[in-house]
């Protein structure tokens, strides 16, 4: 495996026992208890993934997420031992790909580094598999699947792997309303809870990256009570 995890968490154990299962499994863990130190490693070592505990002792995971989404695409999943929506819909918001609440199984994170690897490196080798696609031209939108790009009115976008296959199923489906569980299940490739906002938070940071205006959307149409549509 020989993949780079990041790992910034303040309670000692939680850390250094996601550090134990994550390097028995093959992985190079870089692991700090402190935000500032953290910082300091991402701005001169490749990271593959990032761990973000939400509450550090002097500055917290939603501001290295944001720091590391400045330059960075590879996934971030945070931890916290809160369980309101708001801080989940904030990560989400900002960049995170993935939320894990404490306690946990430190099997399940090792499962959910996993999946995200998985994903980050097949968007990555994109260009390397033959897939017969087109890009799809809506309204000066064009996104690309062969190429994993997405151009609006000839500027580039720069999509995160999940935005951008979020993206690329509504392009794909557009004339179509898909709920939140069909967007989900398709793109996260796990089953969907009734209270899960993760398609949510994403729809609307995409939005914003398409300046899409929140009270009339030219793209992404939200169809209330049913989903999402971008139309034909």
């Amino acid at each position: 495996m020989n993949e780079n995890i990041l790992i910034v968490d303040d309670e000692k154990e939680i850390a250094d026992l996601i550090e134990v299962y994550l390097k028995n499994d093959g992985y190079i863990v870089h692991k700090f208890y402190n935000g500032i130190d953290a910082l300091e490693c991402i701005k001169s070592q490749k990271m593959d993934l990032a761990i973000l505990d939400v509450m550090l002792p002097d500055v917290d995971g939603f501001h290295i997420c944001q720091k590391i989404r400045e330059q960075y695409f590879y996934p971030i999943i945070m931890l916290t031992a809160k369980v309101e929506d708001t801080d989940k819909i904030m990560g989400l918001t900002i960049g995170a790909d993935d939320y894990i609440t404490k306690p946990f199984n430190p099997l399940e994170v090792v499962a959910r580094v996993k999946t995200q690897l998985r994903r980050y490196v097949r968007y990555n080798n994109a260009t390397n598999v033959e897939v017969k696609e087109i890009p799809i031209d809506e309204y000066g939108l064009i996104i690309n699947k062969n190429t994993h790009k997405c151009k609006l009115y000839g500027k580039e976008i720069a999509l995160t792997p999940i935005e951008f296959s979020i993206l690329w199923y509504l392009c794909e489906n557009r004339g179509k309303v898909i709920s939140s569980e069909e967007l989900f299940e398709n793109v996260w490739g796990e089953k969907f809870l009734d209270n899960n906002n993760t398609v949510m938070a994403h729809i609307g940071r995409l939005r914003e990256k398409l300046k899409e205006p929140a009270k009339n959307p030219k793209f992404i149409k939200t169809v209330w009570g049913v989903g999402y549509t971008i139309e034909k």
